[in-house]
């Protein structure tokens, strides 16, 4: 009995980590992802999103809450997320709590939401749903752009909507 119990857990850490699909960036464990503060583990806890761009290495980008980078997840279609579960541990969901707000620069006409199979309310940029990456902790910091992982390419987004060239 004690050796399925650690199989089981065996299994189970082997499962919090990141894609192993040959993703560029380092597999990631559970305790190594935090949630950011407007993608709690606690829905309730949203707040309502502001999307503004700001300056990185790569140009400027959308960023939210403390200036963190927003990614898209090119395997999402339709303005509907493909991330769930250890993906979204990775790559936290820029969830709100209303409609978000459009900050200088911003083309607030390409700001929208989308609803996840969890009910929480996912910001959107030109039908993008947008996302953290989790190691990214600082404002500014493009970590996850141009990544691979979780069955698709990941990339910060310019103010048209479009992927960012670094």
């Amino acid at each position: 009995m004690l050796r399925a119990g650690v199989l089981a857990l065996g299994v189970f850490t082997a499962g919090c980590g990141g894609a192993d699909d040959g993703s560029t960036t380092e597999p990631l464990v559970a305790d190594q992802v935090k949630a950011s503060p407007t993608s709690p583990a606690d829905p309730s806890a949203a707040t309502r999103a502001r999307v503004e761009l700001s300056e990185t290495r790569i140009g400027r980008v959308l960023v939210g809450e403390g200036g963190r980078t927003l990614y898209l997840f090119e395997k999402d279609r339709n303005g509907k997320s493909s991330c769930s579960d250890a993906c979204a541990r990775a790559w936290p969901p820029y969830v709100t709590d209303g409609e978000p707000e459009a900050g200088k620069g911003v083309k607030a006409d390409l700001l929208g939401t989308t609803e996840r199979d969890d009910g929480t309310t996912q910001v959107t940029y030109d039908r993008h749903p947008l996302y953290y990456f989790a190691k990214d902790t600082a404002a500014g910091e493009v970590k996850g752009h141009d990544a691979d992982g979780f069955g698709a390419d990941w990339y910060a987004l310019t103010a048209d909507g479009k992927q960012a060239r670094d």
